[in-house]
């Protein structure tokens, strides 16, 4: 046995000290022979870093013991780990390690026995390093936490230097230089003291972990020093730290009591492209050969909901929508959403709500929620304020917690009218501005919408526009990519269908089904995978293929009396959908074929939303504005009269009989006219002085 190898046992099978970690970052080498943490450490003072990140497989397969007693005493070990970092720092740059007061070694990578979940953590655990994976639902703002402090004596002016742990302020009690206790006190002399940056959030349970019927549970987490601001509400990320206790505040009587926290030591968020979904080797060939099959789409579209009937158009749809589109940045900043929304409206009984929640249960971090139940803090954010501490929290909702998958909301109509407010940003710039309480932030919300709402009427009526069936500001509406009208109509043909395919699940006789859909986990990790992986990029001939249905479609307005049938938006999300047709069939370039799938959908959009119910002509403005051509022509028409016939009168209000019977002399129907008068006055462009007269607010 050589000199080296002796010395190197010899550390190994002594007690802890700071040698054997220094041991192990000078002589750990990778794979490839490389010296890692050497070059770990020079990247790290290069970089004027404190912190170190440590694999704990790397110091299992070097010091197996160091790393037992690291899980073991983490406090202990952490300790000297800090030391060893600052003493191989002293080689590489003595000038930089005499200004860092404390290194930090970071440990990532904990074996399966110590990834703790949150609802099993237990008294047992107290005191261990273990890792808790969760989403940070609250945050509160930086504070400055006292770790050295500098005291000085009111009677002879000596300073006394006290360091500080995470109890009460430790203040000196006799000064050494006087000998006595100061008349004064003593002073904190706070330019003279070391602080450190301190925060604290709320880790909370996945909604994919939560036992059905349970409440989520969740965990205070206190980060220090350069992990502040590292998480934000609506991350997801695995926290390896410390499991320590604090006693309950506010408790006289009964036993004592203490609650759990996490000291964090190292934060790592799970990033939008990870998706929560693990894909291992076997089901990567799974994945590629599934891609390969020419009826992909076809499949992929069948797999959505197969135990609901029919619905060909808007399955296809909402698997554009799970897959989505390539977001983008330009030069100039201006960044581009790839999600896609999709609004169901439907009569009742037509399954929405379970097409919902199946899309949530199968989308990468899909949530399920009703606009009935749902604030507008509760879907987008939220400042709230800690019944004990009186400080308040950043708490994200449950579109910053579906940031990077789908949220699916039920009841969409039925919101409260100022939550609906809080939608529009979240829907067109994805992500959610709050200013509330000192707290200005801004939180991602890049998700896919699915929203489902039912007609203002009870049941949708044709010969009404989609702004009048539904109960939805038109601004909420333009937003939505898509919009699908689902209607239960009496066909004898279709409803023995139904009724037979319904009763054969009921039966238990759908297997047949079944044979010609993806298996709902594969399907998942297939979604998984297209999304992290597949970026396609538009061809030159399905670039021109969209280009020409789009010049058609704006040539049907070049006429002054057609109404707009496209508009840029629409054209956004044919990109949208052809991108994510592509990405199906995990494909790198957006074909013709694509493309055409695109165009089918839009067209089919086009022809049953976007018309004009009064001219049977498709007008985009029945979404964008809320008022179809022909409408808006009218009423320019009688306001136009009105402002003629209050001009006449020398400004006097009109009868609203006389303006009736004026309009209908102009070729309108008198139904009509009363019933824009209705609107005119509700929207506050017409008013009433007295009954039977009216004016125009402003002439």
């Amino acid at each position: 046995m050589s000199a080296e190898v002796e010395e190197v046992v010899k550390v190994r099978e002594s007690p802890l000290d700071v040698s054997r970690f220094e041991l192990f970052l000078k002589d750990f080498r990778d794979g490839r022979g490389d010296f890692k943490y050497r070059r770990l450490i020079n990247r790290m003072v290069q970089l004027r870093s404190r912190s170190l990140v440590i694999d704990f497989i790397d110091l299992l397969s070097y010091d197996e013991e160091l790393a037992t007693t690291l899980l073991e005493r983490p406090r202990e070990v952490l300790e000297l780990a800090s030391d060893a970092i600052k003493q191989v720092v002293k080689v590489e740059d003595p000038d930089y390690a005499k200004t860092v007061d404390r290194f930090h070694a970071r440990i990532r990578g904990l074996p399966e026995t110590h990834l703790i979940p949150l609802r099993n953590i237990r008294a047992v655990h107290l005191n261990r390093l273990i890792g808790i994976e969760g989403i940070v639902t609250r945050m509160s703002v930086v504070k400055q936490q006292l770790v050295n402090a500098v005291f000085r004596c009111k009677d002879c002016g000596s300073e006394i230097e006290v360091p500080q742990d995470d109890s009460a302020l430790r203040k000196p009690t006799v000064c050494p230089t006087c000998g006595k206790t100061p008349k004064g006190g003593f002073e904190l002399v706070h330019e003279k003291s070391r602080f450190i940056d301190w925060q604290k959030f709320i880790l909370q349970e996945k909604p994919e972990d939560l036992p059905p019927g349970q409440l989520p549970r969740s965990i205070e987490v206190i980060v220090k020093d350069d992990l502040v601001d590292y998480a934000r509400p609506g991350d997801r990320a695995v926290v390896t730290g410390i499991l320590l206790v604090a006693k309950e505040s506010g408790r006289r009587e009964g036993p004592p009591l203490f609650r759990a926290y996490l000291e964090a030591n190292h934060i790592e968020v799970i990033t939008k492209e990870n998706m929560d979904v693990e894909i291992t080797p076997e089901d990567e060939k799974r994945i590629l050969e599934l891609s390969r099959r020419k009826n992909i789409h076809e499949l992929i579209a069948n797999s959505i909901a197969p135990s609901i009937y029919g619905y060909k158009e808007i399955k296809k749809a909402i698997a554009a929508l799970l897959f989505g589109g390539v977001p983008k940045v330009y030069p100039d900043g201006v960044r581009v959403r790839g999600d896609i929304h999709i609004l169901l409206i439907g009569d009742p009984g037509v399954a929405k709500s379970q097409l919902l929640r199946y899309v949530a249960s199968i989308a990468p971090r899909g949530i399920y929620t009703t606009g009935k139940g749902s604030t507008a803090a509760g879907l987008t954010a939220a400042v709230v304020r800690e019944k004990s501490t009186g400080e308040f929290y950043l708490e994200a909702g449950a579109l910053v917690l579906a940031d990077g998958g789908v949220a699916c909301i039920d009841e969409f109509d039925k919101m409260d009218p100022r939550d609906r407010v809080s939608i529009h940003e979240a829907m067109e710039q994805q992500s959610i501005s709050i200013a509330k309480a000192g707290i200005v932030a801004t939180l991602n919300a890049r998700t896919s919408i699915l929203a489902a709402a039912n007609p203002a009427f009870g049941r949708y009526l044709y010969n009404r526009p989609v702004t009048e069936n539904i109960d939805l500001p038109v601004t909420i509406l333009s937003r939505f990519d898509l919009i699908f009208v689902i209607t239960d109509r009496p066909n004898k043909e279709e409803d023995a269908k139904l009724a037979r395919y319904v009763l054969d699940f009921h039966r238990g006789a759908y297997m047949d089904v079944f044979d010609y859909v993806i298996p709902r986990d594969l399907l998942k990790k297939y979604i998984a995978y297209a999304r992290r992986n597949v970026r396609p990029r538009l061809s030159e001939e399905a670039k021109e293929k969209l280009v020409k249905f789009y010049v058609d479609m704006r040539t049907k307005s070049l006429d002054a009396d057609s109404p707009i049938a496209i508009t840029p938006r629409q054209l956004e999300a044919l990109v949208r959908l052809a991108e994510a047709h592509a990405k199906m069939a995990l494909s790198e370039v957006v074909r013709p074929e694509d493309a055409e799938a695109a165009i089918e959908l839009m067209s089919y959009f086009l022809r049953s939303v976007g018309v004009d119910v009064e001219t049977g002509r498709i007008d985009i403005d029945v979404v964008m504005t809320g008022k179809p051509k022909s409408q808006r022509d009218k009423i320019v028409l009688v306001m136009d009269l009105i402002k003629r016939m209050v001009e006449e009168n020398n400004g006097e209000p009109v009868s609203k009989e006389e303006v009736v019977a004026r309009a209908v002399e102009k070729g309108l129907d008198e139904d009509t006219v009363r019933k824009l008068l209705e609107k005119l006055h509700e929207s506050g462009e017409l008013i009433e002085p007295r009954p039977g007269y009216i004016t125009r607010t402003v002439m």
